[in-house]
């Protein structure tokens, strides 16, 4: 096909009308539906955390309510974390890439695919609910008693909407799991897979272990508040750290749901913009299932000072730190890999390095929150809420766009501006430093997260904080002005424009219905960049 064209008969084009989407099986389709469905949450979200550093530039807590302020902080960490953060990088490009990079024609299970689309939005949709009547004011986490026994607001309507979202992701999981074992091409054997396709097989396991534990501690939650059992309530003879303890056993494993897929696409984008196999493949693959393994261990840490035992609190604290080992093993063999690389800076290696200076300062100081003394100190302030964001939203955020941007030729067949996308990167990570460095400052002299109100002395930093976050606000509007454009007036964009090794780039732009035009089959090992110059004649970088 020239480079001048796209293909007559794609994805997007084979059949027409709403009607061919809402009941499409086509794991791309689906892909972009879900794309659709988190670019509404994430604006959702993306409003709320607005409102919230629109209130906190003063110290006096003029601009809304205390019981309004809670609801705002609720639903923007629900919103984010649940029906965005979650779900963006594995149901959007994993659902479209998975399948074409193992060379198969479609997940294993395309109408449960659908379903969990449908489902993902009913969950939305139930949590839009109580929002729309008025929200919930017990925070992200629903700790109780204060969910069960005190708020008078729409706890089980949101709930149910998290619990229902949850079946989504459980299927998403099962689906990929069973694709990668039984649908991989000829010649595709485990240790010829793609990195992203490692990252999100860990992600499923987690997903598929996991998420039943929190869909079972929300029925808990719902039948205490209902029918006032005495599960979590002390008063009635519950126990309030039994639903830390459940929570949290889904909850930080859930971060890495969040930024194993991240870390997948930014080892996509290092060996595509290096030129290089990624340093150390095995370890890099076996590094993610390593993650999710010890990602279940660590859970206490979140209850330093929840009456957990200093010995219960120091085993956690150890391993805390050897979790940390994996994800320190993947920085250092990408900063391998751009040693003595072919180093491009395209867009999607700009946020390749916006993802790694972000997610090396929320690692750091994950550090600090699993040490023990350190954290009684600085628990539950802003230093807790400056951590968070850099490892969930920072680097799990600029690695949805750097994906978005690397595939997006791929998706659309259509290029997009290199300078805007090349700003965006610069824009997005100058803003988010700007928004919630000073947040670390502000935490660590004792500023309390999630109060309204505020001594003046913190008040320098929230300015520069909510200054900070306009900036990083008009670095998510840009990428959304000129993708849009590039749909219809971008340059096509070819097979392969970025020149990068596998088997999605051996497949048309837009890529057919049946992904290939014949079932391929795999001979090379992955990422041969080094040896595709040597046949090309050129001298291979080492």
């Amino acid at each position: 096909m020239s480079a001048a064209e796209l293909p007559a008969t794609h994805y997007l084009n084979a059949t027409h009308g709403l009607k061919s989407w809402l009941l499409t099986r086509d794991h791309k389709r689906i892909g972009l539906l879900y794309l659709l469905g988190v670019s509404f949450f994430f604006a959702i979200g993306g409003l709320f955390a607005a409102l919230i550093r629109i209130e906190l530039i003063t110290p006096a807590g003029d601009v809304f309510q205390p019981d309004t302020y809670n609801r705002i902080f609720t639903t923007h960490g629900i919103m984010m974390v649940f029906f965005f953060l979650i779900p963006a990088i594995p149901a959007v490009l994993g659902n479209f890439l998975i399948p074409i990079m193992i060379g198969a024609k479609d997940l294993a299970f395309p109408r449960l695919n659908l379903l969990s689309w449908y489902i993902y939005m009913v969950g939305g949709a139930f949590s839009l609910y109580s929002l729309l009547h008025g929200g919930v004011d017990t925070g992200w986490t629903f700790y109780t008693p204060y969910s069960t026994a005190f708020s008078n607001t729409y706890v089980i309507a949101t709930g149910l909407g998290i619990f229902i979202n949850g079946f989504s992701g459980i299927l998403t999981g099962i689906n990929f799991i069973v694709t990668i074992h039984r649908m991989r091409a000829p010649g595709m054997t485990w240790f010829r897979l793609p990195l992203f396709v490692w990252g999100h097989y860990a992600t499923s396991l987690i997903q598929v272990l996991g998420t039943p534990v929190l869909a079972i501690t929300i029925v808990l939650l719902a039948l205490e508040r209902l029918f006032h059992l005495g599960i979590f309530d002390p008063a009635r003879g519950g126990d309030p750290v039994l639903f830390q303890h459940l929570f949290w056993f889904y909850s930080h494993p859930a971060v890495y749901i969040m930024i194993l897929p991240a870390m997948a696409v930014i080892s996509e984008v290092i060996a595509a913009f290096a030129r290089k196999r990624i340093f150390g493949y095995h370890f890099v693959a076996f590094a993610s299932i390593g993650i999710a393994v010890l990602g279940f261990l660590v859970w206490g840490h979140h209850m330093f000072v929840s009456s957990q035992s200093v010995y219960a609190g120091t085993v956690f604290s150890v391993l805390t730190m050897l979790v940390a080992i994996p994800s320190a093993v993947k920085v250092f063999n990408w900063t391998a890999t751009l040693f003595r690389g072919s180093v491009s800076f395209e867009t999607p290696m700009v946020y390749a390095f916006c993802f790694l200076g972000l997610f090396a300062i929320g690692g750091l100081t994950g550090v600090f929150l699993g040490t023990l003394g350190l954290d009684v100190h600085v628990h539950d302030t802003y230093f807790v809420v400056a951590h968070f964001h850099y490892v969930m939203v920072g680097s799990t955020i600029t690695a949805f766009l750097g994906g978005l941007h690397y595939w997006w030729p791929k998706i659309f067949g259509r290029m997009y501006s290199e300078f805007w996308g090349r700003l965006s990167a610069i824009v997005v990570f100058f803003g988010f430093n700007a928004t919630f460095f000073p947040q670390f400052v502000a935490g660590y002299l004792g500023m309390p997260r999630r109060y309204h109100a505020y001594p003046e002395e913190f008040q320098a930093l929230h300015v520069l904080s909510s200054g900070g976050s306009i900036v990083l606000g008009l670095g998510y509007l840009i990428p959304i002005v000129y993708l849009l454009y590039s749909i219809k007036w971008g340059k096509p964009a070819g097979d392969n424009p970025w020149g990068a090794i596998g088997l999605e780039w051996e497949t048309t732009s837009p890529p057919p219905v049946e992904n290939f035009a014949a079932p391929p089959v795999v001979e090379h090992e992955a990422y041969e960049y080094a040896e595709r110059a040597e046949r090309l004649g050129a001298a291979p970088t080492t």
